[in-house]
């Protein structure tokens, strides 16, 4: 590992994927020097034409180096060009052209070394100063580093560090014994019982754990569990915890019961009004699109607190794509819907058990009227009313994607984010980074949000094994 001086000058050399990645990237090394190499310029430029989200990044980045270029004279461009900031001193941006460039043998000819060569030759230019490349393609870091550049991952926008991970969304008290008896006395708080309308309320007064937060489960097992609550209010000092539907007998959500505590939970949250955003997080097989399924079919057709359905997600496939599709939005996005028209067959089987095929069919065309299918690059600029909105496999969208795609709710709408963060496929995207992590951080304080993670799978004996072997 290349040891930076803390005290010296650092100038920080950003890769193109890291301009891709997040285009205010600019702005976010403080008071030191973002260095645009030339070669990333003319990686920008192959990147700008098309309609895809990284054509429209790299458009906006250039507009963003077009802004700050503008009325400056050419020495000014070559030894820095203050880059503004709201508070704090300003850093400087300098765009680094070297037209007798020598390659670096014996690698042959590529964007990567060259990026690399161009690093190498301002570490020696500059030997009053800290050279930092910026990257987050994993290999060119350890190519730096094999050459002894300073080297480090762009992780400004991270939503957390790496000692951190996302937050579970429940906190399990075995011992908590019969109504939480046991809980309150191992918590030594002080509790108040409240029954309001139809809820049961629990107020707490004393030293309130720090890890819980707004919307999240306090159970006292995950299995066969006798008390199960959200935390509606939190404080230092005090707590307020309401009692949960449960759904594991005689109610149901469209004919769908809960396994365990987790699973109680998330029907809690799809089934509550007062909550506008879920976010549910599993590996496969957890029935994460089963459960959301079921409460938008119960709240559409039976208590029709929404008009519609709208179900989304990334199209983005694990392999080579297949290139051209023909047809509507809705065809266009069929390949990616398997696991939604999967889910609907079983929930349809389970409800119509017995039932005739005819109704089954019958079921089936009332539910193709109130569902949409939506591709998320036409979501812009619509405002969604009356509407449940899914958005699948929430991992492979950027924060700033899954932002528009939150923004877009109007009237009596609720969205539920499904994702997995250890099956991403977007190319620079981690567990730490993409927009499903960052959902859940920004929201966790919010009394309208919730989050859960779900463990127990529910496929098969082979899909838990393949996903606790693999």
């Amino acid at each position: 590992m290349v040891r930076i001086d803390k005290k010296a000058t650092r100038l920080y050399v950003l890769d193109t994927n890291v301009l891709i990645h997040d285009p205010a990237a600019l702005y976010q090394f403080d008071e030191h020097e973002v260095v645009i190499p030339m070669t990333v310029l003319e990686e920008l430029d192959k990147h700008k034409n098309g309609i895809r989200e990284i054509a429209r990044t790299a458009r906006q980045v250039s507009r963003t180096l077009s802004d700050l270029t503008a009325n400056v004279d050419i020495d000014q461009i070559r030894d820095g060009i203050p880059i503004p900031r709201l508070t704090g001193p300003e850093g400087r941006l300098r765009l680094l052209c070297y037209t007798d460039l020598k390659a670096l043998d014996p690698l042959e000819e590529s964007p990567d070394n060259r990026l690399l060569a161009e690093t190498c030759r301002l570490r020696d230019e500059r030997q009053d100063a800290s050279v930092i490349l910026v990257t987050k393609d994993i290999n060119l870091r350890v190519k730096a580093a094999a050459l002894g550049v300073p080297v480090e991952d762009y992780l400004t926008d991270r939503a957390f560090d790496d000692s951190d991970a996302m937050i579970d969304g429940a906190r399990i008290y075995p011992d908590a014994g019969h109504d939480g008896s046991g809980l309150w006395d191992s918590l030594a708080v002080d509790v108040k019982v409240e029954r309001q309308e139809h809820r049961v309320v629990y107020r707490l007064a004393g030293d309130i754990p720090r890890e819980w937060h707004l919307g999240m489960l306090v159970s006292d097992s995950d299995n066969g569990a006798s008390f199960e609550a959200i935390v509606r209010e939190v404080g230092p000092k005090h707590a307020h915890l309401e009692l949960l539907t449960n759904y594991r007998h005689g109610t149901s959500v469209w004919g769908v019961h809960a396994h365990d505590s987790r699973q109680n939970f998330t029907l809690n949250l799809l089934m509550d009004d007062d909550i506008d955003l879920v976010t549910i997080a599993g590996s496969a097989g957890t029935g994460k699109t089963f459960m959301t399924l079921a409460a938008a079919f119960q709240q559409t057709l039976d208590t029709k607190r929404f008009e519609r359905i709208v179900f989304t997600r990334a199209p983005i496939s694990m392999s080579e794509d297949i290139g051209f599709l023909p047809g509507t939005e809705e065809e266009k996005m069929s390949p990616w819907m398997g696991a939604f028209h999967d889910n609907m067959d079983n929930l349809l089987r389970d409800e119509h058990d017995g039932s005739s095929t005819w109704n089954q069919d019958a079921t089936r065309q009332l539910l193709g009227s109130r569902v949409q299918i939506r591709a998320p690059g036409f979501m812009r600029g619509r405002t969604l009313n009356d509407t449940f909105l899914i958005i699948d496999e929430a991992q492979n969208f950027t924060p700033k994607q899954l932002k528009s795609l939150i923004t877009r709710a109007g009237r009596n709408t609720k969205i539920v984010c499904l994702g997995n963060v250890g099956q991403i496929d977007t190319p620079y995207l981690t567990a730490n980074t993409c927009g499903m992590a960052a959902v859940v951080q920004h929201f966790r304080d919010w009394p309208h949000a919730g989050h859960v993670t779900l463990k127990s799978v529910e496929r098969s004996r082979l899909a838990l094994a393949g996903e606790e072997l693999l």
